[in-house]
């Protein structure tokens, strides 16, 4: 059913191209411009070759000038440690460089995942993606017929995923046509939007990108890649909440990163914030083992005693799974938590399991 768009849009739109256009690509500049000694971060500029760097200036501004340690910087600034060859790493960690057909990702049963477009607005260094042959998977309209043929052809299939790269650096009439042919399959039921574009970069919630997502048959569902309680602000809370009025399911999705978000109080702060901007917690991501990223990653353990800690502090709705994607597997795999005894003071959870949490 068609509806309304809320009259909630800023009549004068900023241009998110123009934004993407003057996004920064040196990081000496991005140093000097937050303030910061770029002699400091001098050994991991030649990880440009390995990842390019790409920062739009929106996400820039919310990080904290003269703080070599910003959650949000440490994210984007290339570092020496991306050269190490770590074991247990690679450039496929999912197993999913060999798609169904081009384009097409169909790692579960009952949905499959787009591959958009190839570009992201923001480069983060511990993309899992990062190596991933998108040149194989950039299709012409024509091009994308024999997936959306395949997708007709499997009854299981009652969800489609935009993913990428970032589906959303696509234009507004490209994702509104490919949408139209995806209405025309009769068993599809839903259409998911995994991006990170519309935090780094608020002003691509555009009218026309409005238009064709809250007016498609297909139920809408858009999932933000939101990893730390600083990345929201104003602006990006105001551009969600159209969204949010028209009845598009808001969720996100995180990666637990050493040194960026791996305490309680980031995650409490984090799960806190999304809410107060209308989105619920869903996934909190082990790191993927991506070559070039291992110093990023954390020790199941210590996600465990992390997500203890979560349980203590937030109400089961801010409570987002804790899982590690293992590639062929059939979904997500959360992992096993166990809570210890509290001490039966207000806060701990004696004898309750995690089920029973509030």
């Amino acid at each position: 059913m068609s509806q309304m768009i809320p009259n909630i849009i800023d009549p004068v739109e900023v241009s998110w191209q123009k934004e993407l256009a003057q996004a920064y690509r040196d990081p000496k500049k991005l140093l000097t411009d937050l303030k910061l000694d770029p002699v400091s971060f001098e050994s991991g500029f030649a990880a440009r070759k390995l990842f390019p760097v790409m920062v739009p200036r929106p996400f820039m501004r919310r990080m904290q000038q003269g703080n070599p340690n910003d959650p949000l910087l440490r994210q984007v600034i290339t570092d020496v440690k991306e050269f190490t060859a770590a074991p247990g790493y690679s450039e496929d960690p999912l197993e999913e460089q060999q798609g169904a057909v081009p384009g097409l990702l169909h790692k579960y049963k009952s949905r499959v995942l787009m591959i958009i477009r190839g570009g992201c607005a923001v480069n983060c260094r511990y993309c899992f993606r990062r190596h991933f042959p998108y040149e194989d998977n950039a299709l012409s309209k024509r091009g994308w017929q024999q997936a959306l043929d395949y997708i007709a052809a499997d009854q299981n299939i009652n969800e489609v995923i935009y993913s990428g790269g970032d589906p959303l650096m696509a234009k507004d009439n490209f994702l509104g046509w490919i949408t139209e042919q995806l209405e025309a399959i009769g068993h599809l039921r839903r259409l998911r939007i995994h991006s990170r574009l519309p935090v780094v970069i608020p002003s691509r919630l555009t009218a026309e990108f409005l238009d064709w997502f809250i007016n498609s048959r297909l139920t809408p569902v858009l999932v933000l890649h939101i990893n730390h309680a600083n990345e929201i602000d104003d602006e990006l809370t105001a551009k969600l909440q159209p969204l949010k009025q028209a009845g598009v399911t808001l969720l996100n999705q995180a990666v637990l990163l050493n040194g960026v978000n791996d305490s309680v109080e980031a995650q409490v702060r984090l799960s806190e914030a999304l809410f107060r901007a209308g989105i619920l917690p869903y996934y909190l991501h082990l790191l993927d083992k991506v070559q070039g990223a291992a110093h990023f990653d954390t020790q199941e353990q210590q996600a465990r005693i992390l997500m203890e800690g979560i349980i203590r502090r937030l109400p089961g709705y801010l409570v987002p799974k804790l899982v590690r994607e293992i590639g062929n597997q059939p979904g997500k795999t959360p992992l096993d938590l166990h809570l210890h005894p509290g001490s039966g003071k207000p806060g701990d959870l004696s004898g309750e399991s995690i089920d029973s949490r509030a």
